[in-house]
């Protein structure tokens, strides 16, 4: 697996260095464009908007347009050069309980694995982290963009999320009304709740719609007719509490009250 990316996590005046791989993978399957003519492949060529010539990737460089048609251009070398040495490290600027994080500032995830030399001061690291129940919040530079990192211990070793900035979260779109509920339908929502509730097991999920569209292109490989699949119709339940006590009995299983699941 390749590295995405090497450093040092600057925890006060300790420096492990590590390296991060990327903790997730795409699965889905990719569909080329073809020509709806003849079904060749459609290429994307990149060609100068003046010349009209093609032009490989060594002859493209980063530019940055200030003005109109106006351009400056900046190399991997001068942005190097404006690194710091903070720049180059993960540096550890506070810790933080987990819960202080709102899930949407999250946005990638990486494994972190200790580079040589570092093994010891990773572990210490890691098992203090466990012990006194805290993440680490850090930054970096990635390629040209400094990143917020989130550095959570595992039973295993580390992991880093990237976090977003303040600045980069959008406001939710429209405001929408937000009418009281009653303790009526409070009490049975909780019920339903509480029938559905079980441990989060992650192998017990799959991808079911890509598993569609590989037998779906089995059956075309082989010729077969695509039959339509079959719709799940919900029930004609308008009534909100209506609606509420069905789930429950659809769940199967009588829920355990509060007191029953704080004692047990």
């Amino acid at each position: 697996m390749a590295v995405s990316h090497k450093g040092a996590i600057s925890f006060g005046l300790v420096h492990i260095p590590v390296a991060l791989y990327t903790a997730t993978q795409d699965n889905d399957i990719h569909f080329n464009q073809l020509h709806k003519e003849d079904h060749s492949r459609i290429r994307y060529k990149k060609t100068c908007a003046h010349c009209g010539k093609e032009i490989s990737s060594a002859d493209i460089v980063k530019g940055f347009e200030y003005d109109k048609d106006q351009y400056v251009v900046l190399t991997n070398e001068e942005l190097e050069k404006i690194k710091t040495e903070k720049d180059k490290t993960l540096q550890i600027l506070h810790f933080t309980d987990l819960s202080s994080i709102r899930p949407i500032y999250y946005d990638k995830t990486y494994h972190v694995v200790p580079e040589a030399g570092g093994e010891k001061a990773f572990a210490l690291l890691r098992q203090t982290m466990r012990d006194e129940n805290k993440v680490a919040i850090a930054k970096t530079v990635m390629g040209t963009k400094e990143t917020l990192l989130a550095i959570m211990p595992t039973e295993e070793g580390l992991l880093i999320e990237t976090l977003f900035f303040h600045d980069e979260i959008k406001d939710i779109p429209k405001e929408y009304s937000k009418p009281e509920v009653n303790e009526a339908e409070l009490g049975i929502a909780k019920q339903l709740i509480a029938a559905m509730d079980k441990p989060f097991d992650p192998s017990l999920y799959h991808d079911e719609y890509q598993q569609r569209i590989k037998a779906l292109i089995a059956d075309k490989i082989a010729g077969k007719a695509i039959v339509a699949a079959k719709d799940e119709k919900p029930g004609n339940v308008i009534d909100l509490m209506d609606a509420l006590k069905k789930s429950v009995e659809q769940a199967g299983k009588k829920p355990r009250t509060a007191r029953a699941r704080k004692t047990s």
